[in-house]
């Protein structure tokens, strides 16, 4: 099927650098675009060039209304819209333009990311789990602070464990703040990152946000609150079921965590792992899960993760196929040792042959 569109005034800009968009929208929907000087020329099956029409009518229509794309937010968008047929690219950024975020304009980057933030909405606690770099944590501060800013909550607590990544500092000098800050980093960064450091400054001073160690916790009912626990993969099963019973009235908790990268002491079982085992079928609550095609970080960090979860999948394929080799040695072994060897009970053929197959 062909058609073709009308050119509407700066619609280039939905091209992208070098025409990276076209090329997007032409693999993703298996369609021809071409642009020529007073249409823009679709070519592929019904179903395939309708969707992209409906993307340049939707376009338009967000460019009319004053709607601008910050740097990397449309191919994020289109790269969403292709994964999900029911998805629109109107959709998509009139959902971003309802969250407040401070003074960033966060837009979900996959269409894990899109059902993560949909999920964090709609349940009062939200399990995100999967690799480095797929926007768990810096979602879900983004969430926190969108409900804080609109209301909807009246604090943030910050929750972590403070276990260090495989090496131990030894005692940290200062203040009791001053030694958990070093573990809490990576979420005062998100903070200063979407607010003014100001506005962070009079909120942590006010305890409106408070970001501490997950030992802080037990005991306290937190009401009217967004909670985010995150590294939950470093916790103890008695450390996850004491943070997830201490949710109150009007509160939201999200749990993040990389099942891959447990740092515990003496081989303890992860409470984030127990968690997903136990609460799964518990109503009210959900588990969002991410891969290495989520991650955003630099384009090496995907390949190195897809290269560790390729590894480890050929590490217990040859643990697997080693014990098959075993359990069948040791078969064999006791069959010999179970058949008689005395004179009244000779041997019959068929098992000295297996015995001396054995030996060979």
């Amino acid at each position: 099927m062909k058609k073709s569109i009308e050119i509407s005034p700066n619609i280039e800009t939905l091209f992208g650098t070098r025409d990276e968009n076209v090329r997007l929208l032409e693999d993703g929907l298996n369609i021809n675009i071409d642009l020529r000087s007073d249409s823009i020329e679709l070519e592929g099956a019904a179903r395939d060039v309708s969707r992209a029409e409906q993307v340049f009518a939707d376009y338009d229509h967000l460019q009319r209304s004053g709607h601008t794309f910050n740097n990397g937010d449309l191919g994020s968008m289109l790269r969403v819209l292709l994964a999900d047929p029911k998805t629109s690219l109107r959709g998509l950024a009139e959902a971003g333009r309802q969250r407040s975020f401070g003074r960033r304009t966060v837009q979900p980057k996959s269409v894990n990311q899109r059902r993560y933030l949909e999920a964090i909405e709609n349940h009062d606690m939200v399990f995100g789990i999967g690799p480095a770099g797929t926007g768990k944590t810096y979602l879900a501060v983004a969430m926190a602070i969108s409900a804080l800013l609109a209301k909807r909550v009246s604090r943030i607590i910050l929750a972590r464990p403070a276990v260090e990544a495989g090496e131990r500092l030894g005692f940290l000098p200062g203040t009791l703040q001053d030694k958990i800050d070093p573990y809490l980093r990576p979420l005062y960064d998100a903070l200063y990152d979407m607010l003014e450091p100001e506005k962070v400054d009079r909120y942590l001073e006010k305890s409106v946000i408070e970001i501490a160690p997950i030992a802080f916790m037990r005991g306290r009912t937190l009401n009217d609150s967004f909670v985010i626990l995150d590294e939950a993969q470093n916790t103890t099963s008695e450390q996850m079921k004491m943070f997830v019973t201490r949710l109150g009235f009007n509160s939201k908790a999200v749990i993040t965590g990389d099942v891959t990268q447990i740092d515990l002491p003496n081989a303890k079982r992860s409470g984030l792992l127990e968690a997903a085992d136990v609460l799964k079928h518990v109503e009210g609550l959900t588990f969002a899960y991410f891969d290495d095609t989520d991650v955003v970080r630099h384009h090496l960090v995907q390949r190195i993760i897809r290269a560790y979860d390729e590894h480890k999948a050929r590490v217990a394929e040859g643990e697997t196929a080693l014990l098959e080799s075993k359990a069948r040695a040791n078969g064999k072994s006791n069959g010999a040792e179970a058949a008689p060897t005395d004179k009244n009970h000779a041997p019959s053929p068929e098992v000295e042959t297996r015995d001396l197959e054995t030996n060979e």
